[in-house]
């Protein structure tokens, strides 16, 4: 069995490789420090699992799920992140993923959930699976960001954040005229005329970083 792990940190790597090496003896392992890197390594190398940091430099780690997902699609991947499991957790599952583990909870979950989607299953946290079923009893109006895109998400929090539309452009290799469009289109979902009213909804709803 062969495991890649997706970290643009190498000591984030190591650990998560020697969680798994315990978890799961006489498994061979390979690493990636960006999106790229990911791809090249999966043309040439049989893999049995993917561990993928979202916020890769470069391409997203999104953008490298859905990539993954569309040119390997019976293969899983495990989603780490820093980023609160409300924010993203639903969106990579949906992309196809099959588990979203926070990176402080990696050292407990992560084995657990490897051997659980290696069995053929899909991996919930404790935690998330209990915002679900509390986001059952809220009401039906869902928050305005609920309505975009991955992309459209992505491209609202950087807007959000300051960030001129060139380095949003840059960052995310697409055209100023690009992101431009996706501004428009996210200030026509969300019902809004100004970078400063996006500013503020973002920061209501806990979506700054």
């Amino acid at each position: 069995m062969h495991i890649l792990i997706a970290d643009d940190h190498g000591v984030v790597r190591r650990g998560l490789k020697e969680i798994l090496a315990e978890a799961l003896p006489g498994t061979d392992f390979s690493e990636a420090g960006s999106g790229d890197e990911v791809l090249s390594h999966l043309e040439k190398t049989r893999t049995s699992l993917l561990v993928l940091d979202i916020s890769m430099p470069g391409r997203s780690g999104m953008d490298v799920l859905r990539d993954v997902k569309l040119a390997y699609p019976r293969l899983p991947v495990i989603i780490l992140s820093v980023h609160p499991e409300d924010q993203y957790a639903v969106r990579c599952l949906r992309a196809g993923a099959a588990a979203y583990i926070n990176k402080e909870s990696a050292p407990e979950e992560l084995a657990i959930a490897t051997k659980k989607i290696l069995g053929g299953g899909r991996y919930i946290s404790t935690s998330l699976a209990e915002k679900l079923i509390a986001n059952l009893d809220e009401p039906v109006d869902k928050p305005l960001h609920d309505s975009l895109s991955d992309r459209e998400h992505e491209v609202m929090k950087m807007i959000a954040a300051g960030v001129p539309l060139t380095d949003i452009g840059e960052s995310l290799h697409v055209s100023v005229k690009t992101i431009s469009t996706y501004r428009a289109r996210i200030m026509e979902k969300m019902q809004m005329k100004s970078n400063a009213e996006l500013t503020r909804y973002a920061m209501t709803q806990g979506l700054m970083e």
